[in-house]
């Protein structure tokens, strides 16, 4: 103990630790986790946390289940998991058919839990979409619908999506949200004409062309690194279309993407111009870009811009520099920006402990990790989220420490923050370098049963390519045939891995059907 606050005494300056600390596991309420892949443009700069705007609203919701809703639930999935052929007609007679299903009132909050919690599993969720709607005393909101088109936008299941949208549309649905949704996946299939065809499309649809659209537009371009198409549209709309602070951040966002930061500087001068001052989200967009050419002495030289500007770096700010200079393995550096923070009087967030406790975690020293995770998070009135307990598990199972990891796990299922399938993958990784497949069963059942999470391509893919290093190549094929039903393309090496073990332990029959699936082009 007495070693873990000198550390935080030495590093923390801001951090009063008490000579004893009792250590409360209270329930830490957190609606939201944070997207790693959300826009730096949409951070708040009065806030350290991401901005809920319309454009980046795709964040893990958590969602709290009673008693009778879990127990329901389960019901379900075990109803759906029962379906041989997982069809959507199949799963949707199975529902019909099953008595428990049939006598459930379904509520909102069980549909949304359940629909996140199909994963890339999109008949599944689309059958059970389908048979919720159809039933008495329940109707889909706009956000439901929101759900079911993201899932089948992300799975290339176009046809599928723009029915649904036609549904929303006459339904009267549709939402902003809903437009970005669609204007991502399209934009994430490649099809960037199709998304700016759909946005010349949004009067039809029942949606102005303005500042906000656009924005929606733009953004959505830049994110997929279209930087140049996008500013070729805002050419042609900004003499119609009104343009904000927000859109001139799209853009320096967008360079900054590309490493073209001297047009993200251009553009700064272009806001100005417009009436618009650079903020804390411009310029972390363009310390970002610095940090990733490891470009320390200009990331030093604007934060200290920032200051004279008066326009301070926040905790987000800061965040980017701590998680860059870790980069280098200079736990040192990172510390002192820490103290940086401290001195200029910004309070770190969760995020900034999340990254810290990683950073620490990863340059072996688990024992401040894990000091953070469990004291001075709480004593500092900042609350752990979903990514707290991930990154704590995953670095338990880096070092092989099963049973710690096990314990935050379980201590995660007794708080609000309740475990994703990417919390078990650490996990999972550390069943096959232990050769603990009893565990590993074990963790699949609380994973598909407890919590009714469904398998995606990247959970699969670990479990094929780990069960066929362990010699288990039967019930490696088995998961590889459950994929392929529910239509989730295998990776071309997992086809590979699998077929040259299926040929020497003589499954013909498997080594046939892998063949036609990659002389048929299906990965």
């Amino acid at each position: 103990m007495q070693g873990l606050l000198n550390f935080s005494s030495r590093h923390f300056p801001f951090i009063t630790i008490p000579s004893c600390i009792i250590y409360h596991s209270g329930l830490y309420i957190v609606q939201r986790s944070f997207d790693e892949n959300c826009s730096i443009a949409n951070w708040s700069s009065s806030s350290t946390h991401y901005h809920e705007d319309l454009m980046h609203s795709n964040l893990m919701q958590e969602f709290v289940l009673s008693t009778e809703e879990e127990e329901d639930a389960q019901k379900i999935r075990i109803a759906i998991l029962n379906v041989q052929n997982r069809s959507v007609n199949n799963i949707i007679q199975a529902l019909q058919s099953n008595y428990f299903c049939q006598q459930m009132q379904l509520g909102t909050v069980l549909v949304d839990s359940l629909l996140q919690k199909f994963g890339d599993d999109w008949k599944s969720a689309l059958a059970f979409f389908q048979w919720a709607g159809s039933r008495p005393g329940y109707r889909h909101t706009s956000c439901t619908y929101d759900k079911m088109v993201d899932l089948l936008g992300k799975m290339k299941q176009m046809d599928q999506m723009w029915d649904l949208v036609e549904k929303m549309r006459t339904g009267g649905f549709m939402t902003l949200e809903t437009v970005a949704k669609i204007m991502r996946r399209l934009a994430g299939a490649r099809r960037w004409r199709e998304a700016i065809r759909f946005f010349d499309d949004l009067e039809r649809l029942g949606f102005e062309k303005d500042t906000k659209s656009m924005n929606l537009l733009l953004d959505t371009l830049c994110k997929e690194r279209k930087v140049e198409l996008a500013r070729e549209i805002f050419i042609e709309l900004k003499a119609h279309i009104p343009v904000d602070a927000y859109t001139f951040n799209i853009f320096v966002h967008g360079w900054c993407i590309v490493q073209r930061i001297e047009e993200a500087l251009w553009t700064t001068q272009e806001m100005k111009g417009y009436g618009f001052h650079p903020s804390v989200i411009t310029y972390s967009s363009i310390l970002k870009a610095y940090c990733n050419q490891s470009n320390f002495c200009k990331v030093y030289e604007l934060l200290d811009q920032m200051v004279a500007e008066g326009c301070p770096p926040n905790a987000v700010t800061y965040t980017i520099v701590i998680k860059s200079l870790a980069r280098s393995h200079d736990v040192e550096d990172v510390l002192n920006v820490v103290n940086r923070m401290k001195s200029s009087g910004c309070s770190p967030d969760t995020r900034f402990y999340n990254t810290l406790i990683n950073i620490l975690g990863n340059a072996g020293r688990l024992d401040d990790a894990l000091h953070i995770f469990d004291g001075v998070m709480e004593l500092n009135g900042v609350c752990r989220d979903l990514s707290s307990y991930n990154i704590m598990i995953s670095l338990f199972c880096q070092h092989d420490k099963e049973q710690e990891a096990i314990h935050v796990l379980n201590e995660m299922k007794g708080s609000s923050c309740k475990p994703v399938l990417q919390t078990y993958y650490p996990l999972l990784k550390l069943c096959f370098r232990a050769r603990k497949l009893h565990l590993l069963k074990s963790l699949l059942s609380d994973i598909t049963i407890k919590h009714h999470l469904s398998l995606d391509l990247d959970a699969y893919t670990l479990l094929i390519h780990g069960l066929c290093v362990a010699g288990n190549v039967e019930w490696a094929y088995s998961l590889f045939t459950e994929m392929i039903d529910l239509e989730i393309v295998p990776r071309i090496r997992t086809c590979r891995l699998i077929m040259d073990l299926a040929v020497q332990k003589n499954m013909n029959v498997a080594v046939e059907r892998i063949k036609s699936l990659i002389s048929g082009s299906k990965v």
